[in-house]
């Protein structure tokens, strides 16, 4: 019995302590931001901002909405809210970039990353993106705390091509 108990207890401090230090992994002081182009786009800059889309998250795994459409060249900020007791986070991506980074997490919970296109926001807080959606299609966006994504927290971005 004592044996049971133990696991137990190592199991669950464990598991607090992945995730603690998966919060404060994304807490560190941010420097410049690298604007690297991505397939879904380029970090944006705050000034060129003229429309913010607020993304709730909530603890039963879902954004609302999931499914946002901006124009191409449109540079947005998307604030993440988290209405719930859990920490989440809002990444940017494609579906295979998504899921390749969601199986990193699984394996390292601790993985120190913070790019412009993910917000890692708090029970209770927000935090926000700004990006500019330079190329035409469809993104998505999600949750890569491991757990959240295989529940489905993911949503969609569509980017409609510019007019000629």
């Amino acid at each position: 019995m004592k044996t049971i108990k133990f696991i137990a207890t190592l199991a669950i401090a464990t598991s607090a302590t992945a995730a603690f230090a998966h919060e404060n992994a994304h807490h560190a002081a941010k420097g410049p931001v690298v604007k690297e182009q991505k397939e879904w786009g380029i970090a944006g800059d705050a000034k060129n901002v003229r429309r913010t889309i607020t993304v709730s998250m909530t603890d039963d795994m879902r954004f609302a909405p999931s499914a946002i459409t901006v124009q191409e060249g449109e540079t947005v900020r998307l604030r993440a809210q988290n209405k719930g007791k859990v920490l989440h986070e809002i990444v940017i991506g494609t579906k295979a970039e998504l899921a390749q980074h969601a199986e990193m997490m699984k394996k390292f919970p601790a993985m120190e990353h913070d790019e412009p296109y993910m917000a890692h926001v708090r029970p209770g807080g927000q935090g926000d993106v700004v990006w500019q959606f330079n190329r035409a299609g469809s993104f998505d966006f999600a949750c890569l705390i491991p757990g959240h994504f295989e529940a489905g927290m993911t949503g969609t971005i569509t980017v409609v091509p510019r007019k000629p």
